[in-house]
């Protein structure tokens, strides 16, 4: 099934859902009025009797649905579907509604007051799916349906990052109260036709909301710029792309990441939301442009970075909230770690002793030769690595002593290494890898920064995002060894960095943001 027959479908689905949700059993009669109530409030307790003494049938939880059958005392009779089971409830914690068209204006300001509070989507999700019950076909199609499919892509998305930021039990203990809450805020809103996808990343559980109220804003065309601004986000989230992904699907999902993006109308956006579609838009094309490389689309490619390159000069850095700093740093790594694609070979490269030359290796590989430039014989290599990255030959720079060669190499979408070919003089050429960090981070890059005069250290900037956050060094290293003399987080006070930085690294590099 296309792209396009899903999105179609899945207003059927939801519409479907919501209508289940709100109804009585499968084959009953339409509910007649006051015949429905929401739950407001967690842990509602189902009794057997209309009394705080009476037998517990079940617990309830906010955002659930359940049909009134009567009152009695303080107590509202009900029967709940889900769990075929009746009893009494607390009427203060259930918010009664008729579904009417005329409730459908007070269900949506509802809405409007619990989308922000975190901790109540399930009852935010749950008053919006009233009010898509109860609203007229013409409402839907207008501001109000555009207002609430907004709020529950919004509530949903917030609710999977709450299950994904480690709230479950341990394997083989018992959930706790928080645990036991947001498994029945998940049931709750499932039962509203919200999907959910999990999938590991990184060794832990990664739960994302499907995006179908989403799709459902941008197809709206009432939806203000700021609705679509955060429907699109919300749709391209790089953090809710299965890593099994096969390649061939990966680059079908970011081009229609990237056809999302530029839906959204940023002439009227505020200036932190226009950012904020800058940087997602920079790391979609980043992406794009690795992707296409790989491919062997060298002028796509090209294009491709350098759409990512500019995006990310759109961002406003002064008009970003604390929130989003986090979102800028990956945008601008990403960026790194592909920015090579829209740069042409240095002239310089041709007067040294040595250059790079690239065959095919095995299916997938390409090898890098590092040849002597007064023979140019491929064949008789000074050294010779094979990788199944991008090797960006653009990249390659010469020291002026002639005993090293610097070479950037990307082996995946968001992590770039430094190749360094060195000249010792008992044992010739080789080639070490630098990689962004010692450890395992999600995205990075390590690049060239300048040759130290003497032949003996090179000049390099590292930076990553892991799951201790950011990491950026600018360090002095050591060529026969890769050791760090000397490192520091920001470059004016280095020495060496001060002094014998390249010209090109400063005028490209992202690390000076």
């Amino acid at each position: 099934m296309s792209r396009r027959d899903l999105f179609r479908t899945g207003l059927t689905v939801l519409i479907a859902a919501v209508a289940a949700a709100l109804a009585t059993a499968a084959g009953a009669a339409p509910a007649p009025p006051s015949s429905l109530a929401i739950v407001v409030r967690d842990q509602t307790v189902l009794r057997a009797t209309p009394h705080a003494t009476g037998q517990q049938q079940a617990l309830l939880w906010q955002g659930e649905v359940v049909e009134v059958r009567g009152e009695r005392i303080d107590h509202v009779q009900v029967w709940d579907h889900a769990r075929e089971r009746g009893g009494y409830v607390d009427a203060s914690r259930l918010r009664r509604t008729t579904l009417a068209a005329a409730e459908a204006p007070e269900l949506l300001a509802l809405v409007g007051f619990v989308r922000e509070t975190p901790g109540s989507e399930a009852l935010g999700i749950g008053l919006a799916a009233a009010y898509l019950k109860a609203a007229t076909p013409d409402a839907l199609r207008g501001a109000g349906g555009a207002e609430a499919f907004d709020a529950i892509g919004t509530m949903a998305d917030r609710l999977a990052l709450r299950a994904s930021l480690g709230s479950g039990a341990p394997a083989g203990t018992a959930p706790g109260r928080a645990e036991t809450a947001l498994i029945a805020h998940l049931e709750a809103v499932a039962r509203h036709g919200i999907a959910f996808r999990s999938f590991e990343r990184d060794g832990a559980m990664r739960i994302c909301y499907d995006g179908d109220a989403f799709r459902r804003v941008l197809a709206n065309a009432a939806a203000e710029p700021r609705q679509r601004a955060r429907a699109a986000l919300g749709l391209t989230r790089a953090d809710c792309i299965d890593p099994a992904l096969p390649v061939s699907e990966r680059h079908s999902l970011d081009l229609w990441r990237a056809d999302v993006l530029d839906r959204v109308d940023t002439a009227q956006l505020p200036a932190h939301w226009k950012s904020r579609v800058a940087m997602r838009r920079a790391s979609v094309w980043s992406g794009l442009a690795f992707q296409r490389a790989r491919r062997g689309d060298t002028p796509i490619a090209d294009d491709a970075a350098r759409r990512a390159i500019a995006e990310l000069a759109d961002v406003r850095r002064g008009e970003l909230a604390d929130d989003d700093l986090a979102g800028w740093h990956d945008a601008a790594i990403r960026v790194g770690a592909s920015r090579w694609a829209a740069a042409d070979a240095p002239a310089q490269l041709a007067k040294r002793n040595v250059r790079v030359a690239t065959v095919p290796g095995e299916p997938g590989q390409t090898c890098v030769l590092l040849v002597d430039a007064s023979k140019g014989d491929a064949s008789a290599p000074l050294a010779r690595r094979c990788t199944y990255g991008v090797v960006w030959t653009a990249s390659a720079v010469v020291n002026r002593e002639g005993n090293a060669l610097a070479l950037a190499v990307q082996p995946m979408e968001a992590w770039r290494e430094l190749w360094l070919f060195t000249r010792q003089a008992q044992d010739g050429w080789s080639v070490q890898v630098l990689p962004p960090s010692a450890t395992a981070p999600e995205v990075g890059y390590a690049e060239f920064a300048g040759w130290v005069p003497g032949g003996r250290q090179v000049l390099v900037a590292r930076e990553s995002r892991g799951a201790k956050g950011l990491k950026r060094n600018f360090e002095v290293v050591r060529l026969d060894t890769l050791g760090t003399e000397r490192q520091a987080g920001d470059p004016t006070i280095l020495g060496p960095f001060m002094r014998w930085q390249d010209a090109g690294w400063k005028r490209e590099t992202v690390s000076l943001r």
